[in-house]
């Protein structure tokens, strides 16, 4: 790689800061943070390295230098929360993609780092009485009647099925009319059958009879007002809506329905392993953190399974 030019810091980070302004047009807000954060960074840097800081010194950084940057923020006198740290550590990299981009300059050992865990809370589950709101009340959308019973089918797959939002958009005129059970394909491309309850299948073959779409077997069935693919987003708005309307707490969304279906049944006698396979994930920690149950219940649980009991 041939020598670089000594490029002093403020001027590499103020062609950075145009790049995204021009050529990604980012919005003027989003360019704020990234120079307040490259900022912090080279600033980092001058101190750790000692020196003043050209764009030979930022591409040369070693592994140790970006772990004791991510040290200084965990540990420094406003010590930062794990998002955070991850936020800034995503702006170094867009930074350092800029750099190898621009002058063909990669740093080996950025791809080494990895940030802090960040836990991302899970959803609190809903009453079963809230749970019932949301999907048996629907109230008439403003203009067309199918789609309240495309919503209704939405989220009926939602909590009855424990489907994930994007599960329940998935799904294609091959899987209907619903059966007893579906194979269904989800996170991260695994295959699991879930059970489907008559009154899931039920509410979808109303959306599909109302439905104004004729709809090819491999196209998604459920559709959004003009006929496109229906977006999450979309389904999550229509769940605000009915939020305000029923009385609804917050913690009502699509999402909370499928939390709360895991709860529900694990409240109701079901066992984690079960429910493990129902949710498909893949670890039976992860269905444990998604099941709001005390500790006394798990104990319960615990001692009626486990074969020394």
């Amino acid at each position: 790689m041939p020598a670089l030019q000594k490029i002093p810091a403020p001027e590499v980070l103020s062609l950075f800061i145009d790049h995204l302004r021009g050529e990604r047009r980012l919005a003027e807000k989003t360019c704020e943070a990234y120079q307040r954060d490259i900022s912090e960074f080279l600033g980092f840097l001058a101190g750790y390295l000692e020196t003043t800081i050209t764009l030979p010194e930022i591409v040369g950084i070693e592994a140790r230098g970006f772990r004791a940057y991510l040290a200084q923020k965990r540990r420094g006198n406003r010590p930062l929360s794990a998002a955070s740290i991850q936020r800034h550590l995503s702006a170094v990299r867009t930074f350092y993609r800029y750099i190898e981009r621009r002058w063909d300059a990669p740093n080996s050992a950025l791809p080494l780092i990895r940030g802090p865990r960040v836990k991302r809370p899970l959803p609190k589950a809903v009453s079963a009485t809230e749970a019932l709101k949301v999907v048996h009340e629907p109230l008439d959308s403003p203009g067309a009647s199918w789609i309240a019973a495309r919503n209704q089918a939405v989220l009926a797959l939602c909590y009855g099925a424990g489907l994930r939002i994007a599960e329940a958009l998935s799904l294609t005129g091959r899987d209907v009319p619903l059966t007893r059970q579906i194979m269904l394909t989800g996170k991260g491309g695994k295959t699991r059958l879930v059970p489907i309850l008559p009154i899931v299948s039920d509410a979808v073959s109303e959306y599909m009879q109302q439905s104004p779409f004729q709809l090819p077997p491999d196209a998604p069935i459920f559709r959004g007002a003009r006929g496109g693919v229906l977006r999450p987003e979309i389904v999550q708005a229509e769940v605000r809506r009915l939020r305000g309307a029923l009385g609804l707490p917050e913690t009502a969304t699509p999402h909370a329905l499928r939390h709360s279906f895991a709860t529900h049944l694990l409240a109701g006698g079901g066992d984690l392993r079960t429910i493990q396979q129902l949710l498909g994930h893949e670890s039976l920690s992860t269905t444990q953190r998604y099941t709001d149950v005390d500790a006394a219940r798990l104990i319960d649980i615990h001692a009626g399974a486990h074969p020394r009991a």
